[in-house]
C-alpha cells in the first residue's frame, strides 16, 4: 500500500482517507503515514465513474454529508432517512432483496471534474457512500452495488472520528 499520490494538493492538512480496492481496506492518514484501517467491500462491478454502472468511482473525492449522527448503530436508512427500523435477523428475512444502509453514512462529492464530478459521472449524484452493513455480509470481497460498505461498529468509529470536508482517495 502506498499513499495517495497528490495528497498534499488534496488533503493539504495532513488528514485523508484511501480506499485500496484490491486489498478491500480503508485506511486513516495523518500525513502520509496510516494511523487506522478498516476491512470493507466495494463495488462487485469493479471500479467506474460511469451513472448507472454500479461501480465504485475513482479518485479524490470529499466527505459532503454526515447523516445518522443520533441514530442507533443498527438504524435501517432509505433515502437517507430512518425508516424507524432496527435491522434484525427477522427483518432481513422479511425483506430478502433490501441493499441494507446501516446506523451511518458518509456521502461522497467527487473533487475531479470530468472524472468524478459533474455530468455522467457525478458520484455525489450517484449517491455513493460509505455506510454500515449487516454483520452477515462479508468484508475483504467486492460485493457492493457501488458504495464503500462497513461494519457498522467500524462506520460508527470512524463518523465520530471524521469531519465533513475530510479528502478520501479511492484506488
Amino acid at each position: 500500500m502506498s499513499a495517495a499520490p497528490d495528497w498534499l494538493r488534496f488533503a493539504p492538512q495532513g488528514r485523508w482517507l484511501q480506499i485500496d480496492s484490491q486489498q478491500q481496506h480503508l485506511y486513516v492518514f495523518e500525513q502520509a503515514v496510516p494511523v487506522r484501517c478498516f476491512s470493507i467491500s466495494t463495488a462487485l462491478n469493479g471500479l467506474g465513474e460511469q451513472s448507472g454502472s454500479g461501480c465504485t468511482p475513482r479518485g479524490w473525492h470529499v466527505i459532503r454529508a454526515k447523516i445518522g449522527a443520533q441514530l442507533p448503530d443498527n438504524a435501517v436508512l432509505v433515502g437517507r432517512r430512518w425508516t424507524q427500523e432496527c435491522y434484525s435477523e427477522t427483518l432481513a428475512t422479511q425483506h430478502p432483496e433490501r441493499d441494507w444502509i446501516l446506523g451511518r453514512i458518509l456521502w461522497l462529492s467527487g473533487l475531479e471534474r470530468g472524472k468524478n464530478r459533474l455530468g455522467h459521472v457525478d458520484t455525489m449524484q450517484r449517491y455513493i457512500y460509505l455506510h454500515g452493513t449487516p454483520d452477515s455480509e462479508p468484508m475483504g470481497i467486492a460485493r457492493s452495488h457501488g458504495c464503500i460498505r462497513m461494519r457498522t461498529k467500524d462506520i460508527t468509529l470512524l463518523f465520530e472520528e471524521i469531519a465533513v470536508q475530510t479528502p478520501v482517495y479511492i484506488a
